[in-house]
């Protein structure tokens, strides 16, 4: 099994910059993207994702999003079979901002905040989205309060610049090193890669 190239599933546009952030390290080439439909697609695709690895390897990424579940669990749900070894299903805990955030240095100089504010580990955040707009308000950077943060009376969530600011971000300043030393499920993906790539080169 050579781990070089890989088909990519994700959520979201934000799910994208962290899953190609991460195969970027390991000098892994993307060479198709799929999803972009939100969590309940993935689902759907997710056996036909487990056949296709028989060919190509495939990389998605999801969300755990409620606490009374767990990765391992969710991935037998949604699989329904034996999960096949060339599908790299990753789950972040609880969501892709817990990865973010998990580079305490790097996203407390972003916004300009004390780092104490970002939590310890980040996988324990119940609502890691919500806190991080939280944060995003004590910002010092202007911008960055008028991006990240909804107006009042909104109906989503998060500002209009969110998620271009936090590609941006990940794109230029996001460590991982730093973010798998705080977030554990972070850590897991990439050790499963890098296992992925020490046996794809010792055959």
């Amino acid at each position: 099994m050579k781990l070089n190239n890989v088909i990519l599933a994700v959520e979201d546009r934000l799910s994208d910059a962290v899953a190609t952030k991460i195969l970027e390290k390991f000098g892994i080439e993307i060479v198709k993207r799929i999803g972009y439909q939100g969590k309940s697609y993935l689902e759907r695709k997710t056996s036909e994702l487990n056949r296709a690895a028989n060919g190509i390897t495939v990389f998605m990424l999801t969300d755990l999003d409620s606490p009374r579940d767990c990765p391992p669990r969710l991935i037998r749900s949604w699989v329904k079979g034996i999960l096949n070894p060339r599908f790299f299903f990753r789950v972040a805990v609880m969501e892709v901002e817990s990865w973010i955030m998990a580079d305490r240095v790097g996203f407390a100089n972003f916004l300009s905040i004390p780092i104490h504010r970002i939590p310890f580990p980040t996988d324990a955040i119940l609502n890691p989205k919500e806190l991080l707009v939280s944060l995003a308000r004590r910002s010092r950077k202007r911008r960055l309060r008028d991006e990240l943060v909804p107006e009042p009376g909104a109906k989503i969530p998060v500002g209009y610049g969110y998620n271009t600011r936090l590609m941006e971000f990940i794109q230029e300043h996001w460590d991982l090193e730093r973010a798998a030393s705080v977030s554990p499920s972070l850590k897991r993906t990439l050790d499963r890669i890098s296992q992925g790539r020490n046996a794809s080169t010792n055959q």
